[in-house]
């Protein structure tokens, strides 16, 4: 799949102290660059009410991503209590 990256997800991701919070994201995105399905790159949930939108968990940790074809955007990555606040 080909990736995209907006300028809130490398925001948040700067933020984002625990150093195995950092590479397991960075594990993530290579999944998703190297996958051909969503089953693919672990515990990925669509969001109920909305179309295109998922969430990666790791640990307390959500990934935002939009899904459009074969491009997955990486939107935000925030805390399991603030992410449903600002994504989608």
């Amino acid at each position: 799949m080909k990736t995209r990256f907006r300028e809130s997800f490398e925001k948040d991701l700067k933020k984002v102290r625990d150093q195995k919070v950092k590479d397991a994201v960075k594990k993530v995105i290579e999944a998703a660059e190297n996958s051909s399905s969503l089953s693919e790159l672990g515990d990925v949930k669509k969001l109920k009410g909305t179309s295109g939108y998922y969430r990666i968990r790791i640990g307390n940790y959500r990934i935002g991503v939009e899904i459009k074809g074969n491009t997955i955007e990486f939107i935000r990555c925030l805390d399991r209590k603030e992410i449903y606040r600002y994504f989608p």
